[in-house]
């Protein structure tokens, strides 16, 4: 018996430089995502992680509109009663502006363990210099 059953291939992955000087934040993290998670490709399948690598610089610059610059509020909890922290926005970006970026994509991708293999395509840098050149990225924004 033949079964000629045709099972997509899943290509190399590419990888892409996203420039994110004065882009808005949730509009970045969208496009981001998509790639990440591979749903812009003809041959995406839900339960395999077939995205393609990202490579985000300038995230120092990234911007909100609104209020929200002043009133987004960041929290994480050290598992300690008491031990919630909160900052602002323009706080958060002073101190780690790569962790904003990074944890709208998360929330955006799958959660569990196809979600966490998703979320190491994604590689966030504060200034222009990433180590990532041996890769030739594509410009994409």
């Amino acid at each position: 018996m033949n079964s000629s059953v045709s099972v997509p291939t899943i290509d190399t992955k590419k990888w892409y430089l996203i420039d994110a000087k004065e882009k808005t934040l949730g509009r970045l993290a969208t496009v981001i995502a998509t790639i990440v998670s591979g749903r812009h490709k003809s041959t995406y399948l839900p339960n395999i992680n077939c995205g393609d690598n990202v490579i985000v610089i300038n995230v120092d610059l990234v911007k909100v509109t609104g209020k929200k610059s002043t009133q987004k509020v960041y929290r994480r909890h050290s598992g300690r009663p008491g031990g919630l922290k909160t900052e602002t926005f323009e706080e958060l970006q002073q101190r780690i502006p790569a962790r904003i970026l990074e944890k709208a994509v998360k929330g955006m991708l799958p959660k569990g363990a196809l979600g966490r293999d998703m979320y190491r395509n994604l590689k966030v840098y504060k200034g222009e210099d990433h180590p990532h050149a041996a890769q030739n990225p594509e410009v994409l924004i």
